[in-house]
């Protein structure tokens, strides 16, 4: 990498102030460096004092300009550093993380959602306009994040705030093309390939000579998932990334399988809340930024009539853009996440094994966010960013927090889905209204079911009912071991309506269902449909009262052991109160039992489940 004797380098004055040097007046020495120990980097005590640390911001210029101002827009980046890399020439990789939450965020107040108590496929109320954010201007300093781990161990630590948010230009773009190549300048800015300067406009060139160029990206959710979407890039010098309960397609955030389906905790959230939840950039590009993306480009891609994918959403789902990625992935998530679904990650990783990229995967069963053992992430940044030959391509590839486990302590697996899961079909008989049976034999005089929607009523509820007309509910026998389920499960339905449109929600649940308890020891994972789409996400049709649509979807990825005295239950029901609109109460389902199963992934296949067809 080319060294400019003309490059700014920052270090610490007696008072603690930043002032420039001139590269050509230091002199490189032998000094402290990073020490390796069990294939991890270790807290090397020169690097550990915070009083010591080197820190400064910057401009980045990009290849994209985003606001519509004639220039292309630069992200503002912050740098933590030991001093080391000016008085004694060393040179650290950079473990690095992008947000757009860094400089402040908007509402979460209902209000300012999306109304959606209305009936579905009908244009909902005009949702009302969320205060707008004050920037703010953080200097020299964006964010803390990582700099307490990561400077002691041998990297620096770099943030920058995604375009729009912050002292960042351009617009924010929820998902567009933008916030993968803003991440991407930052890395060719640390390879030497693209320029950064003192000022977001004019100001004097800075280079960063103090890094070997490689780096690894972080951060959970949002921040999760830009380490993705700038690996997707395919840019040199993006050697790892561990991407923490990342959102990879906003379509599967904001529907599913056609339906509008709102993530967990955000009723009414969109693509265009969110876009206002993060709009905390320059006051003046603004107005532009709102006109030409918010209520152009979102309100004739989003939707949330039919709830079908289209170009909109393919532009925004990161696994059309996967060949890109060459970065080694270490994927974590929680199998309970109900914002951001584990289904997420899942996709993902399934398609980067057929690619052949260097992958494991952390799951636990809690909720949103957790982040692997720092063990294992310093493990794969030492392996993959320092280069460091430490065996961890040899490790297990899937690594998963038990049920009841305290802490952040794994079991290996040899993959996920356990390579020992095999698809078991169960069907469902007798009253579901009351509690029928999932039988592993389908029955030959199985008949139609049928259930009343009303939103007024959650799945608990439903689950702990002895008998209810809202839903049908089939149930294994007691089982009489431990079952450890572990994958996908598929659903295949038979469904008609009375009417044109409606929800679908399935839980898969474990009873009996234990009032007051975590809904997570009951819940064993859920999805939704929309009837409508038979056969196509990018088509709806509406249902023709009495006429029955066969759908086949997934169910959210799960690994879960379900302990003996428990026993398995599929339930089905119309509108889930926490996820769908809220239609008027009243909507009747048919299910057709003798076209209706499911398909467990079960270790041990029907072995596994310890009992058999009676």
């Amino acid at each position: 990498m080319t060294r400019s004797s003309t490059a700014i380098r920052f270090v610490l004055g007696a008072s603690l102030a930043l002032v420039a040097v001139p590269v050509a007046a230091q002199a490189p020495s032998v000094g402290a460096r990073p020490v390796f120990e069990d294939g991890q980097a270790q807290i090397v005590d020169a690097f550990a004092d915070p009083e010591a640390w080197i820190r400064h911001d910057l401009w980045v210029q990009t290849e994209f300009d985003s606001d519509g101002d004639g220039r292309p827009d630069r992200v503002h980046v912050d740098v933590t550093r030991q001093a080391q890399t000016d008085s004694e020439g060393l040179l650290v990789p950079v473990v690095y993380e992008s947000s757009p939450y860094y400089s402040g965020v908007g509402t979460t107040a209902s209000e300012y959602f999306w109304n959606v108590e209305h009936e579905i496929g009908v244009e909902p109320p005009v949702r009302g306009d969320m205060p707008s954010i004050a920037q703010q201007s953080r200097r020299p300093t964006i964010s803390n994040s990582h700099v307490g781990t990561w400077v002691p161990r041998g990297f620096a630590v770099v943030h920058s705030q995604s375009p729009g948010t912050g002292l960042s230009q351009g617009c924010p773009t929820v998902g567009g093309m933008n916030e993968s190549l803003a991440p991407k300048a930052v890395i060719d800015w640390l390879n030497g390939r693209a320029k950064a300067y003192t000022e977001p406009v004019g100001g004097e060139e800075v280079e960063a000579y103090w890094t070997t160029g490689k780096v690894g990206m972080t951060g959970t959710s949002y921040n999760g998932t830009l380490p993705l979407a700038a690996a997707t890039t395919g840019v040199d010098g993006l050697e790892a990334i561990i991407p923490v309960a990342p959102n990879t397609s906003y379509y599967h955030y904001y529907r599913s399988n056609g339906l509008v389906r709102a993530p967990g905790g955000f009723l009414g959230e969109d693509v265009d809340v969110l876009y206002d939840f993060i709009n905390s950039g320059d006051p003046e590009r603004r107005a532009w930024c709102n006109e030409n993306v918010r209520d152009t480009e979102m309100a004739e891609g989003r939707d949330r009539v039919s709830g079908d994918y289209n170009d909109f959403w393919y532009g925004r789902d990161y696994l059309n853009v996967i060949d890109g990625v060459q970065a080694a992935t270490l994927m974590a998530h929680a199998f309970n996440d109900w914002n951001v679904m584990p289904e997420h990650s899942y996709r993902i990783s399934e398609a980067l094994k057929d690619r052949g990229v260097p992958l494991q995967i952390f799951y636990h069963q809690g909720g949103h966010g957790g982040p692997p053992p720092l063990e294992q992430m310093n493990r794969w940044f030492t392996r993959y960013v320092y280069d460091v030959e430490n065996g961890v391509e040899n490790d297990p590839k899937a690594w998963i927090v038990r049920e009841g486990v305290q802490g952040n302590e794994p079991t290996a697996y040899d993959d996920y889905p356990n390579p020992e899961a095999e698809s078991v079909m169960l069907y469902p008989t007798g009253s579901g209204n009351e509690v029928g049976t999932l039988s592993l034999a389908a029955s030959t005089d199985s008949g139609i079911e049928g259930l009343t929607d009303d939103v007024s009523v959650d799945g608990a509820a439903h689950a702990a009912a002895a008998a209810s007309m809202n839903r049908l509910l089939y149930a294994t026998p007691e089982l009489t071991q431990d079952v450890h389920l572990s994958g996908v499960a598929t659903l295949t339905v038979r469904v008609a309506a009375n009417a044109e449109a409606a929800n679908l929600s399935v839980w898969l649940v474990s009873l009996p269902w234990i009032d007051g308890a975590s809904i997570n020891d009951n819940l064993i994972t859920r999805g939704w449909a929309d009837p409508q789409n038979e056969g196509s996400l990018r088509e709806s049709t509406p249902l023709t009262p009495g006429e029955f649509r066969e759908l086949t979807f997934d169910l959210q990825p799960d690994d879960q052991i379900i302990p003996a005295g428990q026993r398995i239950g599929l339930m089905i029901f119309s509108s889930d109160p926490q996820f769908t609109l809220w239609p008027e109460p009243g909507t009747e389902l048919q299910i057709d039992l003798m076209g209706t199963s499911i398909m467990l992934p079960v270790v041990g296949g029907t072995t596994g489940l310890g009992w058999t067809i009676s």
